[in-house]
């Protein structure tokens, strides 16, 4: 079979992992580049006519759903889906599968790093020294033994942070309606408990109706003083000027944020400048070994779907 013959596979970035090129060696395998526009990603679905989308960046709208004839299946570099429209998708009969906890490991440790960063200072301490301060006599950091951390989503990325939590003598409390058999050092709580009781919260629930802007000026009002935030989810669980208000006000000590409203948040964004917010460009998920699982896992859903298994995740 020659590149031309093949069927088409359209990757939303500018790569994927060898391994997973190694899977799909029977589709020829084309790439949107690093950046892109909507129209122009629907302009490339219209002149290769994939069968499948391999999504790593970019909003899969109605527009880029229909401009493919050939369209089967949409596969998620990762595992949240709220950048594709569902709708869409399901009018054209569509599937859409997720490369579910191939990135948990990564995440949960980007959270864990944050949230030491933030009770550490790491940041903070680091551009001191190197400005020639030394803040030993004055400066007192926080110890995350003992304290609580309230984690609003039990799927796998949340799991396993709890699990590291749980090794530095941290008392977990987690919410997640869907999350059944939890591991005995998880207590269930609802979101009130968590509001009133944590110390640190981590946010790791898919971005929803229910969920939009869960963390907002009265959610904050009801946290404790000089409370935490870790968000490696998604940007749109945070009300970002009532989390910017109140890590003015001391409200919230500190924040490490992995993701935004808007990607990337534009020049003028009220997070740029504030030395209590530990900002990093939604790369959680992204480390070597991430890259190759998640590659190869949403390369096997692809094929799971074309060869008409019901496996894919």
């Amino acid at each position: 079979m020659t590149a031309a013959s093949k069927p088409r596979v359209l990757v939303t970035g500018a790569d994927l992992a060898p391994a997973a090129l190694d899977l799909l060696h029977d589709y020829q395998v084309e790439y949107a580049g690093a950046r892109f526009t909507q129209e122009h990603l629907a302009s490339l679905v219209a002149v290769h006519d994939p069968v499948a989308l391999i999504v790593r960046y970019g909003q899969i709208t109605p527009a880029v759903i229909g401009a493919g004839k050939s369209l089967r299946v949409i596969s998620k570099h990762g595992s949240g889906t709220d950048n594709i429209d569902r709708a869409a998708a399901a009018e054209r009969g569509i599937a859409i599968v997720a490369a579910t906890g191939a990135n948990a490991g990564a995440v949960a440790e980007h959270a864990i790093a944050l949230l030491l960063a933030c009770a550490k200072s790491v940041v903070a301490m680091n551009v001191r020294m190197h400005a020639g301060h030394w803040d030993k006599a004055t400066h007192k950091s926080i110890e995350l033994r003992g304290k609580t951390l309230g984690l609003i989503g039990l799927g796998a990325i949340g799991r396993r942070t709890a699990a590291i939590a749980h090794t530095l003598d941290m008392r977990i409390l987690g919410h997640d309606p869907y999350a059944n058999d939890l591991p005995d050092y998880i207590a269930a709580a609802p979101l009130e408990r968590i509001w009133a009781e944590a110390d640190a919260i981590s946010l790791h629930a898919p971005l929803t109706d229910d969920t939009r802007g869960i963390i907002n000026a009265d959610t904050l009002a009801r946290c404790r003083d000089g409370v935490i935030i870790v968000n490696t989810a998604r940007g749109g669980l945070i009300d970002e000027p009532a989390l910017v208000a109140a890590a003015r006000s001391g409200k919230v000590a500190s924040a490490g944020l992995d993701s935004f409203a808007q990607e990337p948040p534009p020049a003028d964004h009220p997070y740029f400048g504030m030395a209590n917010l530990i900002l990093s460009p939604h790369i959680g998920g992204v480390t070597r070994d991430a890259y190759v699982s998640m590659g190869t896992a949403a390369a096997n859903n692809v094929l799971a779907v074309l060869r008409g298994r019901k496996e894919a995740a």
